[in-house]
């Protein structure tokens, strides 16, 4: 029987050794809510999951859904994308992160599942355990990603008013650049044929930045 998220969360932090104070402090929640989300209470959002895989070093995927390998794979799989060429660059690492469901560059749609890992792609080591990347559907962001295009998401890195992010709205999804203000996040297409959009912060569930475009060639 499949554990519930609680308990995946709870195993993944005794594992690393860590203290629920501690965690809960590095996460920037209450102890006792951590209690609550180990116990099954109550069930953390995406952008915490994202923080407990960091810090505990599992894949966000496991952790959300309990499929698959708990830790990022080592050895070489069958489904991974790998470099057509090799690295002429010293000491650049490169680490292998899920490439997951789609995310649309156009209206905002309940497309991105963050379960759903299709394959995996070999990118130079961003230093994000959470790190993973999104196939691009739409042509709001053209000429710059276009529709068929790969972006690089980190949930660890700040994400400023000028990037481009993915941003839950509602429960649903959208990929645009963002311009932030005290109680608004502005959602601004790079295609001109496509309109900005605002939103309410508290209508948000989270903002991640992207840190890569692979280019679909």
């Amino acid at each position: 029987m499949k554990s519930g998220i609680g308990e995946r969360i709870k195993k993944a932090r005794e594992n690393k050794e860590i203290d629920q104070a501690t965690i809960a402090r590095k996460v920037h929640i209450a102890t006792r809510t951590l209690q609550r989300w180990e116990k099954g209470e109550q069930v953390p959002a995406g952008d915490y999951l994202m923080q407990i895989a960091r810090w505990t070093g599992v894949r966000a995927g496991w952790l959300l859904t309990g499929e698959g390998d708990m830790y990022l794979r080592t050895d070489t799989a069958p489904n991974i994308l790998r470099l057509t060429t090799k690295s002429v660059f010293k000491n650049v690492s490169l680490v292998e992160i899920p490439l997951l469901s789609s995310v649309p560059a156009g209206k905002t749609a309940a497309i991105f599942h963050p379960e759903h890992v299709e394959k995996y792609v070999t990118v130079d080591n961003l230093n994000d355990p959470g790190a993973f990347a999104l196939v691009v559907r739409g042509a709001s962001m053209s000429p710059r990603i276009e529709d068929g295009d790969i972006v690089v998401v980190s949930p660890q890195r700040e994400a400023r008013s000028g990037d481009i992010c993915v941003v839950r709205v509602n429960d649903e999804d959208v990929l645009k650049m963002v311009k932030l203000d005290a109680e608004h996040v502005h959602l601004i297409p790079l295609n001109t044929e496509f309109d900005p959009l605002t939103v309410r912060k508290r209508d948000i569930t989270f903002v991640w930045k992207v840190v890569r475009v692979i280019k679909n060639l």
